[in-house]
C-alpha cells in the first residue's frame, strides 16, 4: 500500500514551465487554481504581481516626497503630519481589506464564486460608508488638525489645503484598498497590479506638473501634490469598478448582485474589526511618535518622514510577498488543506528574510547617501540617515513579522494580531519613545531606538505564535 501524500507534495511533482512563461502568466493573470497547482508556482504567480503592484505604490511615495522636499522642510512636515491622520484612515482601509481578502479567498477556496461576488459588493458599501465622516472632518477642520499635531505657522497657514484634499478625498483611498483586496483574495493579483500601475503612474506624471506648474498650468505648490494624488487614485478606482463588473479571471460582479445583503455585510464588518483594531493600534502609535518628533523640531519630522518613505519603498516587495501568503492561506483553508497553507507561509518567510537582509546592507553602508537624494538640508539628512542605520540592524525580522501577521489575517483571525499590537506598540513602544526621547534627552534617537526594540520584539513573538498553529481553526 502506497503512503498518502499531502496536497503540497503531490502538486510539487508537476513539470515546471520556463521562467519567462511563468513571469508572463504572473503579469497577465491566470485562471489557475491556487489550491492545486505546485506551491512554488502558486507563490510565484501571486507574489510577482503583488510585489510589482506595491513597488510602484512605494515608488510614487518616494517620488512624491522628492518633489515636495524641494519646497522646504515645512512642506515635508505638512506631508508627515497629514499622513499621521491618513494613517488612521489607512488603518480602517487596511483592516477592512484584510477581512475582505480573507472572506473572498475562503469563498473562492470553497468553490462558492457567487457568494464571493456578493461579498465583494458589500465590502464596497462598507468602504463608502466609512469614508464619509473623515471627509467632513478633514475639509472643515484641516488647520485645527495640523495645529493639534504641532505644525508650525507655515504648515497651518499654507499646508492646510493639502490636508483638505487628502482627507476630503479619502473615499478613493478606501475603495482602492478594498477593491484591490477583492481581486487579491480571488487570485486576480495581476488586476490589482494594473490598477496601481495606472493610478500611481498618473500620480507620478501629474505631481511635478501641479506642484511647480508648466505653461498654462499654474504652480499650486504642496496643494498640487494632493490634487495629483486624488486624480490618480480616482482614475484607478474607476478602472477597478469597470474591471469588477466585466470580470477578471476569478471573480465578476453581475448587475443583479449590486444590492444590500445585511448578513453578508455584517460578516465583513465583524471580521474586519480585528484588522481595523490592529492597524489603529499601530497607526496611533505612529501618531504619538510623530507628535514627539514635532516637539523636537521640523527637521526631526522631515528626516523621519523621508526615512519612513524610503523604508516603505524598500519593504513593499516583502509586503507583496506577504499578501500572497494571505491569499494562499485563505484559499487553502477554504479547500481544507491547512498543511499547504502553513507551507506557503514558511516558504514566503524565507524569501522575505533573504530580501530584507540585502536591504539592510544598503541601509547600513549608505544611509546618508540614500537620505541625501531627497534633500540637501544637512540636519534633515542626518536624522533620516540615523533611522536607516538603526533599521538595518534587524530589518530581516520585520520580514517574518509581515508574513506571519498576514497568515493570521488570511485565515480570518484578525483579533490575535490586534492583541499583540496593543502590548508591543501601546504598552512598550510609546512609553519607551517618550522615556528615551524626552525624559532622558535622546531626542529623535530615542524614538528610533524605541521603534527598533518594540518592532523587533513583536516580530519574534508573532512568528512564535504562528508556529503554534491555532490560526488554522479560524472561521469566516
Amino acid at each position: 500500500m502506497q503512503p498518502t501524500q499531502s496536497p503540497a507534495s503531490t502538486t510539487e511533482s508537476s513539470p515546471p514551465q520556463s521562467l519567462w512563461a511563468e513571469l508572463r502568466d504572473a503579469v497577465r493573470g491566470t485562471s489557475a487554481d491556487y489550491t492545486k497547482i505546485p506551491l512554488r508556482r502558486a507563490v510565484f504567480l501571486l507574489a510577482v504581481p503583488m510585489v510589482l503592484e506595491l513597488v510602484l505604490e512605494s515608488t510614487f511615495a518616494v517620488v512624491d516626497i522628492f518633489f515636495v522636499a524641494k519646497l522646504g522642510p515645512s512642506a515635508v512636515a505638512t506631508v508627515g503630519l497629514t499622513e499621521s491622520y491618513l494613517f488612521l484612515l489607512y488603518s480602517v482601509a487596511m483592516g477592512l481589506a484584510m477581512a475582505v481578502t480573507a472572506v473572498i479567498a475562503r469563498r473562492i477556496g470553497e468553490g462558492k464564486r457567487e457568494e464571493a461576488s456578493i461579498s465583494a459588493v458589500q465590502a464596497i458599501f462598507v468602504a463608502l460608508l466609512a469614508s464619509v465622516l473623515p471627509a467632513i472632518v478633514g475639509i472643515a477642520f484641516a488647520q485645527d488638525l495640523l495645529r493639534l499635531m504641532g505644525g508650525d505657522g507655515w504648515v497651518v497657514e499654507h499646508g492646510y489645503r493639502y490636508t483638505q484634499w487628502m482627507l476630503g478625498g479619502n473615499a478613493v483611498i478606501m475603495l482602492l484598498f478594498v477593491i484591490n483586496a477583492i481581486f487579491r483574495g480571488a487570485g486576480d493579483a495581476a488586476i490589482a497590479m494594473r490598477v496601481l500601475w495606472l493610478s500611481n503612474g498618473l500620480n507620478i506624471l501629474l505631481c511635478p506638473l501641479l506642484i511647480f506648474g508648466l505653461g498654462p498650468v499654474p504652480a499650486l505648490g504642496i496643494e498640487g501634490a494632493a490634487i495629483a494624488t486624488c486624480i490618480g487614485r480616482g482614475t484607478g478606482v474607476l478602472y477597478q469598478l469597470w474591471t469588477l463588473l466585466h470580470g477578471g479571471k476569478h471573480i465578476r460582479v453581475a448587475a443583479s448582485q449590486v444590492a444590500w445583503h445585511g448578513a453578508v455585510l455584517w460578516n465583513i464588518v465583524r471580521t474586519s474589526l480585528g484588522g481595523i483594531g490592529q492597524m489603529i493600534v499601530a497607526m496611533t502609535s505612529w501618531i504619538f511618535l510623530m507628535r514627539i518628533l514635532a516637539s523636537i523640531g521640523n527637521e526631526a519630522v522631515a528626516g523621519a518622514t523621508i526615512a519612513i518613505r524610503v523604508m516603505m519603498f524598500t519593504m513593499m516587495p516583502a509586503w507583496g510577498m506577504s499578501n500572497a501568503a494571505a491569499t494562499l492561506v485563505g484559499q487553502n483553508l477554504g479547500a481544507r488543506q491547512p498543511e499547504r497553507a502553513e507551507a506557503s507561509v514558511w516558504r514566503i518567510g524565507w524569501y522575505n528574510m533573504a530580501y530584507l537582509l540585502a536591504v539592510s546592507v544598503l541601509f547600513f553602508l549608505f544611509p546618508h547617501g540614500i537620505t541625501g537624494i531627497f534633500t540637501d538640508d544637512a540636519q534633515v539628512v542626518a536624522v533620516g540617515a540615523e533611522w536607516l542605520r538603526i533599521l538595518s540592524y534587524a530589518l530581516f525580522v520585520y520580514g517574518w513579522w509581515m508574513v506571519s501577521v498576514q497568515a493570521f489575517n488570511g485565515a480570518g483571525d484578525t483579533v490575535t494580531p490586534t492583541r499583540i499590537n496593543v502590548v508591543f506598540f501601546w504598552m512598550i513602544q510609546i512609553p519607551l519613545a517618550w522615556l528615551l526621547a524626552l525624559h532622558l534627552g535622546w531626542k529623535e534617537t530615542g524614538v528610533f531606538w524605541a521603534v527598533f526594540v518594540s518592532e523587533t520584539s513583536v516580530g519574534l513573538f508573532t512568528l512564535w505564535l504562528f508556529s503554534r498553529g491555532r490560526w488554522k481553526k479560524a472561521q469566516v
